[in-house]
């Protein structure tokens, strides 16, 4: 794979710096890149930050936790954990929380991680190749209706019964798949209905990544991890790129922007909000034109409200 294939252009990289310092902190405050990635995001805060500024980002990947040891800059630390371990941070020391949540195009364009339908290559889609179960050692023992609920929750496929089925039997006939490209042609036998302009392969894909690395229960613990963490007054930028995850994000942004009565302590005082919804995203025309991959991107902005807990 050359190394023009592999350049990773972040999605609505000014955009979702600009929502994180229009906090109360500004370039003085500290920042939390939750899914460092190839480090645009990171880049660009440090370049607006003050002297008292800080970043410190997360990300599971090793070829990320390289890269970010080439960010030669006091200000900046990373971390190499996912995002699911935000909640490590001390309550309130955080004025910002960036998650983008997509997954890299230097990760989708190198084979060896299959990630990608359109190379062929071994069936893993581990975020941390260091440690983990392969989504090929995930299917040599996983039976029908294990794999049937994968593919219909995570990929909101509907074939899903049929494509399991297939993957077990063609395991019990001649071993189970191994290589993307085993994987892609299954499904693309087995499903009879094409979406036009997608892949048939694109739904399955997406539901045994997600699976193999638990992406919706991550997110979920580092939406909640973010309400301890965040100071008052602190943004929380999330960058979705897929029904799945946006709904999380929403449901989590809307559930804390309300205030809570507990009918059951009579003349208690509400809950108070935790967060205020700021709005929504998308990429403009012009960012969509020039890296199709931001096409379905949303970003939703909201700030902490009140004393971290």
């Amino acid at each position: 794979m050359s190394e023009m294939a592999l350049i990773h252009t972040t999605v609505l990289l000014h955009e979702a710096v600009e929502a994180l310092l229009s906090c109360d902190a500004g370039v003085d405050g500290t920042y939390v890149d939750a899914t460092f990635g190839r480090g645009g995001h990171s880049r660009l805060i440090l370049s607006q930050l003050s002297d008292k500024g800080r970043v410190v980002a997360f990300d599971k990947d090793p070829d990320a936790i390289a890269e970010a040891q080439t960010v030669q800059d006091d200000r900046f630390a990373i971390r190499h954990e996912g995002f699911g371990h935000l909640g490590a941070l001390p309550a309130g020391s955080v004025d910002g929380v960036l998650m983008d949540l997509g997954v890299s195009s230097p990760q989708i364009d190198n084979p060896a991680r299959g990630f990608s339908f359109r190379f062929d290559g071994p069936l893993d889609m581990r975020m941390d190749t260091t440690r983990g179960q392969s989504v090929a050692e995930w299917l040599a023992t996983a039976e029908v209706d294990q794999i049937t609920e994968v593919i219909r929750d995570y990929g909101e496929e509907r074939f899903a019964f049929q494509i399991a089925k297939a993957l077990v039997a063609r395991r019990q006939e001649r071993g189970p798949i191994s290589s993307t490209a085993e994987l892609a042609q299954l499904v693309a036998d087995t499903v009879k209905t094409r979406e036009p302009g997608k892949d048939p392969a694109t739904r399955t894909f997406q539901a045994f990544r997600i699976f193999i690395n638990a992406e919706l229960e991550e997110l979920e613990q580092a939406l909640e991890a973010s309400l301890k963490v965040l100071a008052p007054g602190g943004r929380l930028a999330v960058i979705s790129f897929h029904s799945l995850e946006d709904r999380i994000v929403k449901q989590f942004i809307a559930k804390h922007s309300k205030e809570v009565v507990d009918r059951r302590v009579p003349f208690a005082a509400p809950v108070a909000m935790r967060l205020k919804a700021l709005g929504r995203v998308k990429p403009s025309e012009h960012e969509v034109q020039s890296n199709p991959r931001s096409r379905s991107a949303i970003m939703r902005v909201a700030e902490r409200t009140e004393v971290a807990a």
